[in-house]
């Protein structure tokens, strides 16, 4: 199986798992407990239809947005996610050339292997830095202050990973950061020496926002759950929020907000958007899809900031519909993770444009020229 024989997102998960050693593909594909949130994430938009407008008139398609800000040709945008050069070497720097090539955002994580230094001096796009709020209070302080420096337009707070989710698969598998071979885990890697050989070659595994303050995950093998739950502040709140808020002083979201209680807080202490999620299933199993919760959410907060819809989607419908129900945008890691893994920047760069075709088609045979178009007539929904 090659890059070009990679049609969907499906195909691209294939492609990533014949790359990759078993517990790095299991990292990116699995999430907590019996991953029945995982699953539901995607299946939730099964249960609306869409119901499309004729001799509307389509020959030209915008599908641009804006969102904190800044215009965007793509009504989606590339998630922060951790440890890019586990899945591909050349990480971070692979994704966010790509989405500078297609002009929409793109997330870098306080778990990056790159830093925010190098991709600003990259990347010129409109970029995302993901806070996580850990104990070590000079840690919170670098980041914040690296990110501002570099120019980042938007700071997004992650605040559902208060703990590590229950990730049977990484238990399994014995995943860590940096990878550790295990006697379960050593025929996996032996049968995928391009990544090994990658991995040793093309430049020294790093998580660079936190190697000056910590040793786990950097220098010490560490889990993410466990990461997670020792590393990060289980007392942050809405005080917490609120204040680096105020110190970041631009665009600053809530990522991982799924009720409508918390959405309303996130106005009252200043937000301009939040991310609708529920960190791709790996935290709360048994949670409500983004999708099943947004309309609820809209409904209350989408009049006073940017309202993103993340998590499970798969296609180009999904995005329709997430944007029928009045999202601004449409968000992943998973969307392009796999793609990374697969073939790095052209792998990244062929999701994009296959999502971006997607879009354009199925905007016109819903009868809508751009995104302002589309709007909850456009939706049925199943009893």
């Amino acid at each position: 199986m090659r890059l070009k024989d990679c049609h969907n997102f499906g195909d691209f998960r294939k492609l990533a798992k014949l790359k990759l050693p078993s517990p790095i593909f299991h990292y990116i594909d699995g999430a907590a407990d019996d991953e029945i949130t995982y699953a539901r994430n995607t299946s939730a938009f099964d249960d609306v239809d869409l119901v499309p407008n004729v001799l509307r008139g389509v020959e030209n398609v915008d599908l641009s947005t804006t969102i904190f800000g800044k215009k965007l040709d793509l009504p989606f945008y590339l998630s922060p996610t951790a440890l890019q050069r586990l899945f591909h070497y050349d990480g971070e720097r692979a994704v966010g050339k790509a989405a500078k090539k297609f002009n929409t955002m793109f997330g870098v994580s306080a778990l990056a292997t790159v830093s925010v230094e190098e991709i600003s001096s990259l990347i010129d796009t409109p970029k995302m830095f993901q806070f996580y709020f850990h104990k070590d209070r000079g840690l919170n302080d670098s980041c914040l202050e690296r990110a501002k420096a570099a120019k980042f337009d938007v700071m997004a707070l992650t605040v559902d990973t208060i703990t590590g989710g229950n990730r049977e698969r990484d238990l399994r598998t014995g995943f860590t950061s940096p990878p550790k071979l295990t006697l379960s885990s050593l025929f996996s890697f032996a049968t995928k020496p391009m990544w090994g050989i990658n991995y040793l070659t093309k430049g020294k595994f790093e998580l660079p926002h936190l190697q000056d303050f910590v040793k786990e995950g950097t220098s010490t093998n560490s889990s993410i759950g466990n990461y997670f739950s020792t590393m990060l502040d289980q007392s942050m709140n809405w005080k917490d929020a609120e204040k680096l808020c105020s110190q970041w002083g631009g665009h600053f979201a809530l990522k991982g907000i799924m009720s409508v209680e918390d959405a309303k807080k996130a106005v009252d202490i200043g937000c301009t958007g939040i991310m609708v999620s529920n960190h791709g299933g790996r935290q709360l199993d048994g949670s409500r899809s983004p999708f099943d919760q947004l309309a609820e959410i809209v409904d209350a907060v989408g009049d006073k900031l940017d309202v993103i819809c993340e998590g499970g989607i798969h296609r180009g419908t999904h995005m329709l519909k997430a944007l029928s129900l009045g999202a601004k945008a449409c968000s992943g890691g998973r969307l392009y993770l796999y793609a990374l893994a697969a073939a790095g920047q052209p792998g990244v760069e062929r999701a994009l444009e296959l999502y971006k075709s997607e879009l354009v088609r199925d905007m016109k045979l819903m009868g809508c020229t751009k995104i302002s178009d589309l709007n909850r007539n456009n939706l049925r929904f199943r009893k």
